[in-house]
């Protein structure tokens, strides 16, 4: 049997989720009230984007259009999709760029997001948007 091979500490990066506070969820100007989330890889500017996002009882997204994917595994509870579709603890969810929706917890959940491609655009919610 072979050993291991060490990997360098600066080629390794390790984020003890338990230990992390959350942030308030503020992208795109504005906050959503009782949603935080906690940015593990890439970012907005990235063509890759992973974070825990975490809704609190009865919270809410904004809607939005992805442009690009939008992929999620439900860790804890269940989020519900605007058209009633739930998505419940275990399962893995994709929306292919182009889809919009917006989605609420009612009793709450914790998701593992991976952005690829583009980030979300806000949509009016006093519009003609098919997700509002």
């Amino acid at each position: 049997m072979t050993e291991p091979s060490s990997t360098p500490s600066d080629l390794r990066k390790l984020i003890r989720t338990p230990d992390e506070k959350f942030q308030t969820y503020n992208r795109y100007g504005k906050t959503l009230p009782g949603v935080e989330w906690l940015p593990l890889s890439g970012g907005a500017e990235a063509n890759k984007e992973v974070y825990l996002i975490r809704f609190s009882p009865g919270s809410r997204s904004h809607p939005h259009i992805h442009q690009g994917s939008e992929e999620f595994l439900v860790l804890d509870g269940e989020l519900t999709d605007h058209d009633g579709v739930v998505f419940r603890s275990g399962e893995f969810v994709r929306f292919e760029l182009g889809s919009e929706h917006w989605s609420f917890s009612e009793n709450g959940c914790t998701l593992l997001v991976i952005l690829a491609g583009g980030t979300n655009r806000p949509l009016s919610t006093n519009g003609s948007n098919r997700a509002t």
